[in-house]
């Protein structure tokens, strides 16, 4: 059984009359891509503001890597890396220059600090940028030096509030690949992301949070399973009579509904299912419009758990619409 490296307990914290993290609870395994996944305000950012000892604890516990983040806030510093969600490099200063200032920071013996920026510009494959000021990268390559920057005491955990955010596409895989090589040299990465993407992709485990609250937690593909095989999409003459001739089926475990229309989560394959669906509609004189196949996403179990898709506006104010929970 793997041994964890973060503990977490009844964690809150208030800003105000705001209840930003509300009384969760959880533990990152050693060694593992740990993410966060949530919209902005979900509590993200306050959880690994605490967690790395940038807030006191106002109720709950936390340990980071056997050290409780309450009394041991300076040990706790010692087995961490940090990349912020903004940017927060010196313009006026080289590449070299802020590993260099970094690693002086924390007292590295100044042989190993040499050694550690060459290992790290390679690794982040900003070698050529060495004497190149900050100020003159792209973002990418701010991205970057900043995971560099964060890896150069060799961290316990490295904790990345939101690293890709701003990034374009290919940038944002090409730091996918730079996380996972720093995981496999054996640090555990947590990660707070509001890309299913990044957190499908890059996580071992993934825990889903909104308002403050972990609503599910597991890993990406068993988080989708819980959805079933595949899920078919419709839009109908009249949608909530074919919700409710559906949810009828053996084959279909719920309803989940749409802006205009809604999936049915099937435990089979949807191909075989389809037409059945198709003919049972046609005899029940129930119109289809539109109709799609497709396997579960991160998407769809988002909106399954919290009953609102991550785009819609006001991430604190969900709408009406919900997940209904159909026979199984």
């Amino acid at each position: 059984m793997a041994e964890p490296i973060i503990v977490v307990s009844n964690l809150a914290h208030r800003y105000g009359d705001f209840e930003a993290v509300k009384g969760i609870s959880f533990s990152v395994d050693r060694g593992e891509i740990f993410s966060f996944l949530g919209p902005n305000g979900a509590g993200k950012s306050t959880a690994i503001n605490i967690l790395t000892t940038l807030l006191h604890i106002q109720q709950g516990s936390a340990s980071v890597a056997g050290f409780d983040v309450a009394t041991e806030p300076a040990k706790v510093r010692e087995s961490i890396g940090i990349v912020f969600q903004d940017v927060t490099l010196d313009r006026d200063m080289t590449c070299w220059e802020i590993l260099e200032f970094h690693g002086s920071l924390y007292r590295m013996p100044h042989k190993e600090r040499r050694a550690r920026i060459e290992e790290l510009l390679e690794l982040v494959e900003l070698e050529g940028k060495r004497n190149t000021l900050t100020k003159h990268l792209s973002g990418g390559m701010k991205r970057r030096l900043e995971i560099a920057r964060g890896l150069m005491t060799r961290p316990k955990v490295l904790f990345l509030d939101e690293p890709t955010i701003g990034l374009d596409p290919q940038t944002r895989r090409r730091m996918w690949d730079y996380i996972k090589s720093v995981n496999e040299e054996g640090t555990t990465i947590f990660l707070t992301t509001h890309y299913m993407d990044e957190a499908d992709q890059l996580s071992n485990r993934v825990s889903i949070i909104d308002h403050g609250q972990i609503i599910a937690t597991g890993a990406a593909w068993d988080l989708k399973n819980m959805l079933g095989e595949d899920l078919i999409y419709l839009e109908t003459s009249d949608n909530d009579a074919a919700g409710k001739l559906l949810q009828k089926m053996p084959e279909v475990t719920g309803i989940q509904e749409r802006p205009h229309g809604f999936y049915a989560q099937v435990n089979q394959d949807g191909t075989h299912i389809l037409p059945k669906i198709m003919d049972d509609l046609r005899i029940a004189g129930i119109r289809i419009q539109t109709v799609n196949l497709k396997k579960p996403s991160m998407d769809d179990v988002f909106v399954h758990f919290t009953g609102r898709d991550m785009r819609d506006d006001g991430a604190e104010h969900p709408s009406s619409m919900h997940a209904k929970t159909g026979r199984r």
